[in-house]
């Protein structure tokens, strides 16, 4: 499999990494609720949602690692390049955040919405490297990947879009499934990952170390898969 942007920047080098690209986005999309009230004011744009979410994407360079914030970019243009709906693509990100931030609440559908992110992500890189040029994107198609990574959805589909549907997103665990088999399987587990932990899903132990296999032969680092599961 190819090496994206991020993989070949984080060769050689260990980080304490629990997520990098559009899943790491997702799972920071809230933060704006744990601010005190003085951070708030200070730090968060008083222009609206929008711009509290697009601030996190372009100031992420000063935040994390180069390995998460390249990944951003690159899953962006993954599904953006593919031919997935604009519905499934603000389906998949509102399981991902909890509907923590919906883009179509602000006219926006879920390909604009993702445009916007790319944007604000090509803004960022290049306050520190202003010829950035990002590389073609490299989405996840090998076959038998595809298939092992819609196996473990489907272990956990019911309890999922259960879950899911509770929390006001129903259809979740289809929409991840297309993100598989139309754009990226590394994109469509990542954000399959972030909807489990959004949404506290239960697994035994059996089913995490079948989770972490895979994520081993998906090249993830080292605390990606297991970190907030709920394993009991």
């Amino acid at each position: 499999m190819a090496r994206t942007d991020a993989q070949r920047e984080s060769a050689g080098r260990q980080e304490f990494i629990v997520d990098i690209g559009l899943s790491w986005l997702a799972m920071k999309s809230g933060y704006p609720v744990w601010l005190s009230a003085e951070d708030h004011d200070r730090f968060v744009p008083s222009s609206g949602p929008v711009d509290v979410q697009l601030r996190l994407v372009e100031d992420a360079g000063a935040e994390v690692g180069r390995t998460i914030v390249l990944q951003i970019g690159e899953d962006v243009r993954r599904l953006l390049a593919s031919n997935l709906p604009d519905e499934v693509l603000r389906t998949v990100w509102l399981g991902a955040t909890k509907r923590y931030f919906d883009p179509a609440q602000h006219d926006l559908t879920g390909r604009e919405w993702l445009r916007r992110i790319e944007a604000a992500w090509t803004t960022g890189i290049r306050r520190s490297d202003a010829r950035f040029l990002p590389s073609p994107p490299q989405p996840v198609t090998d076959a038998n990947l595809r298939s092992a990574v819609l196996e473990q959805i489907g272990a956990v589909a019911d309890a999922l879009e259960q879950a899911a549907v509770r929390g006001s997103v129903p259809g979740l665990v289809p929409a991840l499934e297309q993100v598989v088999d139309r754009a990226c399987a590394d994109v469509g587990f990542r954000l399959f990952l972030r909807s489990m932990k959004a949404y506290f899903v239960a697994i035994d132990e059996d089913r995490c170390d079948a989770f972490t296999a895979l994520g081993e032969r998906l090249g993830y680092p080292e605390f990606l898969v297991d970190d907030n599961l709920n394993v009991g």
